[in-house]
């Protein structure tokens, strides 16, 4: 059995962060190949977090959190990318984005977008 589904305390988190890091402030850490992949996937459920990035390959991030708020989704997202301009801002914001982080981010930057968004719900 693995670990770290023991804890209670864990939040499963999507996240481009290492599980090292994870790992020093209790975060489960689950990636996913594609948006796609996530949306098939039978733990979609226990997510507490999405971190995506603005332009993914097939389905962007975008395209997933404008998905996610139309279907109703609880799960808090944070957008990352290195196109910080207003425009791009905007379309992430304006579905329900709890945060919008220029690449490259920082790691303490990340984690606390994470905690506030584990927070909010």
């Amino acid at each position: 059995m693995d670990p770290y589904r023991k804890s209670r305390r864990r939040r499963r988190v999507t996240s481009p962060l290492t599980q090292e890091s994870a790992d020093v402030v209790g975060f489960l850490l689950e990636t996913f190949e594609s948006a796609e992949a996530f949306l098939t996937s039978a733990d979609r459920d226990s997510i507490g977090c999405l971190v995506l990035d603005v332009r993914m390959p097939g389905v962007t991030g975008v395209d997933l959190l404008r998905h996610l708020a139309a279907t109703g989704s609880r799960i808090p997202v944070i957008m990352l990318t290195p196109h910080g301009d207003d425009e791009t801002r905007w379309r992430c914001l304006e579905p329900g984005a709890t945060a919008f982080l220029e690449k490259p981010v920082r790691t303490p930057a990340l984690l606390d977008a994470v905690r506030r968004a584990l927070a909010s719900t």
